[in-house]
């Protein structure tokens, strides 16, 4: 009787073993699974970035997005892969789409990624949108340099909504809490991006005339700062300090200077070369039509 008492604790203890063993052999293979998420994410991203036929990405990218989301869907506290598909979403919404209406629908899902994975970092500063602007500023106040990766993509995200959805003045009147954010980033690690932070916030600040409170000298400094952090290699800051700045000020010696730059920087070893590529078909275009805008 002691005997076989014995046997069945001894068979218990093998069991819960076993079991024990299966579970952390599990939550290991969730982590493996989750990381190579991540990493096809980020490779996607990085593929992305570095191609040069942007009508060849213009036609990929959706399937990618749709493939993207689905992964997020199967591990929604995955932070690392909400952002690089908050990112992927953003660019692709500001580069690719101009139909008003589809552009505001990815700039959301862009926002809604880059939300979340500020939710999981600290949720303290969950529902931004729903704050006065008093607690949204106290709410990031806890952010560390660690988290300006994720801090920007949010800034980026919401100022690709507001941009998206300019028409809106219910949209327009959120830039504060954007503008507050990318400038917390900047107070994190200016140098993020090649200078986009700076970018973002010339953009920002360039978004309305002077007369309706925007404010193209604070625009200005950063669009300059872009470009010493990138040692004038950010074409895209180029671009937006001629296309935003300049024509917002109706000056075209620095508006054809800026373009005229732009065409005779060397891209051969961006990280950014959809982006460079864009951007100098871009200026091509602002170039042309100069005449007609000044």
């Amino acid at each position: 009787m002691i005997k076989s008492q014995k046997s069945r604790l001894i068979y218990k203890l093998i069991q819960r073993s076993l079991l024990l063993t299966l579970l952390s052999s599990l939550t290991a293979c969730g982590s493996l699974i989750s990381s190579a998420k991540k990493e096809f994410a980020e490779d996607l991203s990085t593929t992305i970035m570095s191609h040069d036929e942007p009508e060849t990405i213009k036609q990929a990218i959706p399937t990618y997005l749709v493939l993207v989301s689905s992964l997020i869907r199967g591990d929604q506290e995955n932070v690392d892969l909400l952002v690089s598909g908050s990112r992927l979403y953003s660019a692709y919404a500001s580069v690719f789409v101009k139909e008003t209406d589809r552009k505001i629908k990815l700039s959301k899902r862009a926002f809604k990624y880059a939300e979340q994975a500020v939710c999981l970092r600290l949720p303290k500063s969950c529902s931004t949108k729903t704050m006065s602007y008093h607690e949204f500023e106290q709410s990031i106040k806890d952010f560390k340099k660690e988290d300006a990766s994720i801090l920007f993509a949010y800034g980026a995200a919401w100022s690709g909504l507001i941009q998206a959805n300019r028409a809106d003045w219910n949209a327009v009147a959120e830039l504060p809490k954007a503008k507050a954010i990318i400038a917390k980033v900047l107070e994190l690690d200016e140098d993020i991006s090649n200078g986009d932070a700076h970018l973002y916030m010339g953009v920002m600040e360039s978004l309305l005339p002077p007369a309706m409170g925007g404010k193209p000298e604070i625009a200005k400094k950063h669009f300059e700062r872009a470009l010493v952090i990138s040692k004038r290699k950010n074409l895209m800051a180029l671009l937006m300090y001629a296309e935003k700045y300049a024509r917002l000020l109706f000056d075209r010696k620095l508006h054809d200077k800026l373009l005229n730059e732009l065409l005779t920087v060397d891209v051969r070893d961006s990280k950014t070369l959809l982006i460079d590529t864009i951007a100098r078909v871009k200026a091509k275009q602002l170039l042309a039509d100069a005449e007609d805008y000044f």
